[in-house]
């Protein structure tokens, strides 16, 4: 694996208390991914409803929800003209970061700014919003956000190197000291506040970036590598707390397991094509980090073409992840 896995990745770049006094504030999110899992696979067999219900039932149990998980329960109230329940959700999103201008941009939710509802939400978003701001880290947001820029700007030098050699030379010389810098921090942050992501600052991909760079420096130091053995432990727990989504956590890893490899060991299915005879091991590493399979995946690919709903799914890969033969 060579240093053009870091460029690929630039150009393609308990401070928390719940959301409501009804909720059981449910610590345990691999039965959150659980849930999910299951309302998706109800989606895949065109059971809406029983998707739907069980989305609320998320709702409920949990003092955090992920963005993307609200975006698609209010896609699918309003595909079962459930309008009010589509409106909560959508509502319960913006306390979870929803941006008023990234809403209206919502096509499949289009139709709603038409209703009553639509008005009363405009006139409550500031107030919605002020629920997020507050639940959040500010500064510890603009720490990472900082940790962001400053690895962007360090992986762009690769940019300028010719040739692979020159390229890992600049990994290994100048990259790699500066990526355990950033390491360092994130051990201390992690030490203070737990994972840095969506629920805590309120960012899903600034540090799952950040600890990407590092993991794809060069095929030769991320064998040797020790600090992301040292932190993954500490990654899987934020997974099991709600601070790391699935998507991040699976991403990041991903880019270890095929650096170190050279792309031959069986990952996510992410950033290698998952193969017909280990799609089995594949699937499982998905189930362990709370992803959905290749299959529902897929199927879920083809219901948003049919319906018109976005499902969030990462868009490493746009549209189905083709299984090849071996």
């Amino acid at each position: 694996m060579k240093w053009h896995c870091l460029i690929y990745l630039l150009l393609v770049s308990y401070s928390i208390l719940g959301q409501g006094n009804n909720k059981t504030a449910l610590v345990d999110y691999s039965y959150y991914h659980e849930l999910i899992n299951k309302a998706e696979g109800f989606v895949g067999s065109e059971n809406y409803q029983k998707a739907l219900d069980t989305y609320k039932e998320v709702s409920k149990v949990f003092d955090f929800v992920f963005l993307r998980d609200y975006k698609v329960a209010a896609q699918l109230a309003f595909y079962l003209d459930d309008k009010e329940t589509a409106f909560n959700f959508i509502n319960d999103g913006i306390v979870s970061g929803w941006d008023l201008k990234e809403l209206k941009k919502e096509k499949f939710l289009s139709p709603l700014q038409k209703e009553h509802g639509w008005a009363l939400l405009k006139r409550n978003y500031d107030s919605l919003h002020q629920v997020y701001l507050n639940r959040i880290n500010p500064v510890l947001r603009d720490r990472v956000h900082e940790m962001f820029k400053r690895d962007q700007k360090k992986a762009m030098g690769a940019l300028f190197k010719i040739g692979n050699s020159a390229q890992e030379q600049y990994g290994t010389e100048k990259f790699a000291p500066h990526s355990e810098q950033q390491m360092a921090q994130l051990f201390e942050i992690m030490d203070n506040h737990g994972y840095p992501g969506e629920r805590i600052i309120g960012n899903d991909y600034w540090m799952s970036t950040v600890i990407s760079h590092h993991n794809s420096i060069s095929e030769e130091y991320t064998k040797k590598d020790t600090l992301y053995n040292y932190i993954r432990p500490a990654l899987k727990r934020a997974l099991a707390l709600g601070q790391i989504s699935p998507y991040e956590f699976s991403m990041i890893d991903d880019w270890r397991i095929a650096v170190v490899s050279n792309r031959t060991a069986v990952g996510y299915g992410f950033l290698n094509a998952p193969l017909s005879g280990t799609l089995s091991e594949t699937n499982a590493l998905r189930g362990k980090a709370g992803l959905r399979t290749i299959k529902l995946r897929n199927r879920l690919v083809d219901l948003e073409n049919k319906t018109g709903m976005n499902f969030y799914l990462p868009d490493w890969v746009i549209g189905k992840i083709e299984v090849e033969e071996n």
